[in-house]
């Protein structure tokens, strides 16, 4: 049974960091894909971020380039999101998703982490 669980959302000023964690249970972690999407009010989910976990490759949207950072901890089956210099539009709902190498589809997902900055 593959599971997710993200956590460290919160509420941060502008310019400030967080940092997200997402813990993969019931997954070959090393043949995986784990990403960070992000849903703001209103909005659609978009993807943010992410990790081939055999290989640390990593991909970032536009949006997030040069602030964010992805990174994997294959020991613990943890991914981490750094996140910098927030602003007001990342207030979103976090998400980490899963699928193995070769999948066109995220097909495993967390339940959300709420970041709030505040300007």
């Amino acid at each position: 049974d593959v599971q997710l669980q993200a956590s460290g959302g919160g509420l941060v000023q502008a310019g400030g960091s967080l940092r997200l964690s997402c813990a993969v249970s019931g997954l070959t972690f090393g043949n995986s894909v784990i990403a960070w999407f992000r849903q703001a009010p209103g909005k659609e989910r978009e993807g943010i971020a992410c990790i081939v976990s055999d290989n640390d490759d990593t991909v970032y949207s536009d949006s997030v380039k040069g602030r964010f950072t992805i990174a994997s901890d294959n020991a613990k089956n943890t991914v981490y999101l750094q996140m910098n210099s927030l602003k007001s539009e990342d207030t979103a709902v976090y998400y980490c998703a899963a699928k193995m190498v070769g999948d066109s589809e995220y097909n495993y997902w967390g339940q959300g982490t709420l970041v709030t900055v505040s300007s």
